[in-house]
This record gives structure tokens, sequence and C-alpha cells, in this order.
């Protein structure tokens, strides 16, 4: 029997607890709430592992490659990166106003803290052995060291640690988050706000879409100008990759679909067999959109302030952190949780709703990645042609 995806478990799990939160006695919400608390307090303590287990191995693979043509990559990778990621700010900033009733929900808002949500029955802290900021730190220092001293043997170590939290992932956080968006949706229909979460789901979900279409005509006009040819047919010609991005939300898994495509636009192979498997990790505007535009809606929705400059360095910081993004789905959401706690200030409810929000589209996430790795190797292809 095939194995029923994500997504479709997630949509499952809201249904449930939104009936759950509706018709079942106080108990069994209060039940689910203590799982969310105790799975809260386990992702608080796996958060700084993540961003050591993916961000130096990621920075330290940076440091090997070919020379101008990696460093020119990564550049315009990242450039994208930051690009898309203020582009929704800027986007949401302008719409969410309208289209979002400010302050409508108060999770987390010290004013108001939590009032309307049940508590779970009881609790475990799990203190986290850093600080998330700590563990950035540590993950830079330790990343951009290996790559600089060729430090092979702590390379393993860490790829090694890796494959550890991407265990840990895959077999545990992944497969337990359907029922901890379960508990977060009974706990909001019981407090009465499942309403206004569902309608922002609807619109951000929406937004999410056309600033990802946006953000890959954007890429492929400047592609296009670059190299002298119609941005439209060369997104024509990425279509292919695009739909398979869609189905396997891996942009590791669609790399044989995107070098076909890739090439067939004009891109010299070797450059193509360089850039796409490194896009593939690099790159990720998609999954930027997403981020940024959930993380704005839902802070716009609980009341807290959004000014540029608390956003602007969270954009800066987040297109490194997606390069440590895992190779799975839900992964750059994973990478990214240790951001929004530290420099945005979300607390467990409001990255569970984040998490919710992001997987809801994941797959349309993947896609834009991938499809704008197209664009990259063609302007790397220009760049580089004597």
């Amino acid at each position: 029997m095939k194995k029923i995806g994500l997504l479709p478990r997630l949509i499952i799990a809201i249904i449930i607890g939104i009936l759950i939160g509706a018709y079942l006695p106080q108990i069994f919400t209060e039940i689910l709430a203590t799982f969310n608390g105790l799975f809260g307090n386990f992702l608080g303590f796996v958060i700084p592992l993540i961003i050591i287990g993916f961000i130096v191995p990621g920075i330290a693979d940076l440091g090997n490659g070919a020379g101008r043509s990696l460093a020119l990559t990564a550049a315009i990778a990242y450039g994208f990166t930051v690009f898309s990621g203020l582009l929704s700010y800027g986007t949401g900033s302008l719409l969410f106003k309208h289209i979002l009733s400010p302050g409508s929900l108060t999770i987390g808002n010290t004013d108001n803290p939590e009032h309307a949500l049940l508590s779970p029955l009881f609790s475990i802290e799990m203190p986290p052995l850093l600080g998330v900021m700590s563990a950035l730190l540590m993950a830079f220092i330790l990343g951009i060291g290996i790559s600089v001293i060729e430090g092979n043997v702590l390379k393993k170590v860490m790829t090694e640690f890796q494959e550890i939290i991407s265990k840990l992932i895959t077999a545990i956080i992944i497969p337990l988050l359907p029922f901890h968006v379960m508990g977060i949706f009974a706990n909001m229909t019981f407090a009465g706000q499942v309403g206004e979460i569902m309608a922002v789901f609807f619109k951000v979900f929406i937004l999410v879409i056309l600033l990802q279409v946006l953000v890959i005509s954007i890429q492929y006009l400047i592609a296009g100008t670059l190299n002298s040819k119609n941005p439209f047919l060369l997104i024509r010609k990425m279509i292919p990759a695009y739909f398979t991005a869609l189905g396997t939300q891996s942009s590791a898994a669609t790399i044989p679909v995107t070098l076909e495509q890739t090439k067939k636009m004009g891109v010299r192979g070797f450059v193509a067999d360089f850039v796409i498997p490194l896009c593939a990790t690099i790159h990720l505007s998609g999954s930027t959109v997403t981020v940024t535009t959930c993380a704005l809606a839902i802070m716009t929705i609980n009341g807290m302030a959004t000014p540029f400059m608390d956003f602007f360095p969270f954009i800066l910081a987040l297109g490194v952190t997606m390069v440590a993004a895992p190779g799975v789905p839900g992964g750059a959401i994973m990478a990214a949780l240790g951001l929004l706690q530290s420099m945005l200030g979300f607390n467990d409810t409001l990255l569970s709703l984040m998490i919710a929000l992001y997987l809801a589209q994941d797959s349309f996430g993947t896609a834009t990645n991938i499809t704008g790795d197209g664009a990259i190797a063609l302007v790397v292809d220009r760049f580089t042609r004597s």
C-alpha cells in the first residue's frame, strides 16, 4: 500500500483536530495539549542541534569546489534568496494590514498570554544544551574553520552528526508533526480561534503561490536578458522539472529532470552538471518566500510589531540558514525555527502554527526552488563564457 504523504496527513490532522476541539469533552483537548507541550519542549531542545548538525557541513562543503564558479553560483543563489525574502516582506507589509485582522489573536501576547488556550496536564522541562544564537555562532565558526583548514576528520564527524540529526527529523519529528498540528487545531477550536486561523491559511496560501510565480518570472527575466533569450520560453522548458518537484517535494530527487531541462535551455553541460546539484542545496528562493510571508502573517494577526529593521537581519540570516535545510519534506522550516525563535520572538505555539502554514505548501516552494536553479545556471553560464 502506498504511504500517505505528509500534506494529506497534515490535512487529515487539521480536520480531526477541529472535530476534537468542537465536539469531544475538554479532557481530549487537554491530552493533546499535554502532547504538544512535551513535543514543543523536545523541539526546543533539538533546534540548536539541527542548527549545528546542518549548518556546519553545509558551510564546510562550500569550501570545496571549482573556485570562481563556486563563488559566483553561491553569490547568485544567495542574492536571489535574499531578494525573494525582501519581496515577500514588502508585499506582505502592504497587503496584510488590509486582508488580515491585525491583533485578532493573542497567542503569546504578553498583555494577554494564551488566556484562551488549554494548558497541559503536566510538563517536563527539556532545556537545550545551547541557546539558538550560541548554536548559530558555533556552527559558523566550525563550518568556516573546517573549510579553511580542510579539516577532514572533523568534517567527517560533523557529517555523521548531520546524518544522526537527519534520522531524528525523518523518523521522529516529521511523523509526529501531524499529531502536533492536530493538538494545535483542537486547542484553537476549543478557544474559538480556528475560524481566524483557517482564513489566514487560505489568504497566505494564495499570496505565497503568487509571489513564487513572480519570483520565477523575475529570475528568468534576468537570465533571459543576459542571454538574449525569451524568458517565457525558458520557463516553459522548465515546466517538467516544476511539476516533478511538486510530486517529489525534494530538490535532490528532481535533480535528473532539472539537469535535463536546464541543458535544453542551452546551458553548457559541464556548467549544468556543476550548478544544478549545488543549487539543489544552497538555493531556496521559494522556501524563503514561504517562511517570510507566513512569519509576517502570524506576527500580524498576533499583534506583534513587524518593522523592516527586525525582518532585514532575519532575511539575511535566513538566506544562510537555508543552506542547512535538510533534504526532506519540511526541512526548510526545521532549519528556520531557530531564527524565528531568536530573531522574531516566536514562542512554541507560534512555531507550531508556522510549521502548519509552511507544510501546507511545501511542494510549491520546492518547485519554485528547482525552477530557479535553471535561471542561476543560465546566469553562471553567461558569466563564465570566455
